[in-house]
């Protein structure tokens, strides 16, 4: 090869093939007063594919923040969760739940996963299309439940008359090594006489259980939905997390400003979570 031709070669960046599972943060319950009861949060949406990376770039990434809930006692819908960035790959905060006051209605936030609704609205959507599913419906009338946040595989469940809706349920994934379950959907808060929803396999945040109890918040690092209440406190949001599988010839750098952590599991590959924290990546 000419020697011009070698040190064009030389210079080509490295490009390596990193397997990523990108979860944003889920979405705050919806709050309730009176007989009306708040829509679970949507969870995080969920990407998870591989992506040829040029392993000498610092490369941007983020952990987003799960959402504040509606708070207690009040009209106030749950928060949407913030965005998980790694590289080119965005996903989208989940949607609050719907809040509730007497007889209106709080349509749920569209999200990676859309928020619940309290009575007579309208859950959120999924959107963009294709990083989880939509927050459940409610019936008219103000003994109704709230509906449940959408999940990674499935939509929120509809709430019925003094029956919240379960948050829909996460998808697995076994990037780490073994299988786990994250970005459930807040569960729909109680109504007078009645039961809140479960929340979702995967994080997702319970509803309120009673009159006056506390909702479920959405777990750590799972993107889970935080549950809806009636009365009681709504559930914040289950922050992100971004897992990273690459060869085990490669040595990751997590930036400042990150929170992370490396493991080896057998097979020939290394695997980054990364918890916390908003900076750059790359590999040597």
């Amino acid at each position: 090869m000419p020697i011009l031709g070698i040190i064009a070669s030389q210079n080509r960046p490295r490009i390596l093939t990193v397997d990523y599972l990108v979860i944003a943060g889920g979405a705050g319950g919806g709050s309730g007063v009176g007989r009306g009861s708040g829509g679970g949060g949507g969870a995080g949406g969920y990407r998870t594919s591989s992506l040829d990376v040029s392993q000498s770039a610092a490369l941007p990434l983020t952990v987003g923040a799960g959402g504040a809930s509606g708070g207690t006692n009040t009209t106030a819908p749950g928060v949407n969760g913030a965005n998980s960035i790694f590289s080119t790959i965005t996903s989208t905060g989940g949607g609050g739940g719907g809040p509730q006051a007497g007889g209106s209605s709080g349509n749920g936030s569209a999200g990676g996963s859309g928020g619940g609704t309290s009575s007579t609205g309208t859950g959120g959507a999924a959107s963009p299309a294709g990083e989880g599913n939509d927050g459940g419906t409610s019936p008219a009338g103000v003994t109704t439940g709230g509906s449940g946040g959408g999940g990674a595989s499935a939509n929120g469940a509809n709430a019925s008359v003094n029956q919240g809706g379960a948050g829909g349920n996460g998808s697995a994934s076994s990037i780490t090594g073994s299988s786990v379950t994250r970005a459930g959907g807040g569960g729909g808060g109680y109504s007078a006489g009645g039961a809140a929803g479960a929340g979702g396999t995967g994080g997702g945040g319970g509803g309120g259980a009673d009159g006056t109890g506390n909702a479920v918040a959405g777990t750590a690092n799972t993107g889970g939905g935080g549950g809806g209440a009636r009365v009681g406190s709504a559930g914040a949001g289950g922050s992100g997390v971004v897992i990273l599988k690459y060869p085990d010839t490669k040595t990751i750098t997590i930036g400042a400003g990150l929170t992370g952590s490396t493991a080896s599991p057998s097979g020939g590959f290394k695997v980054s979570t990364i918890t916390a924290g908003t900076g750059n990546v790359s590999w040597a």
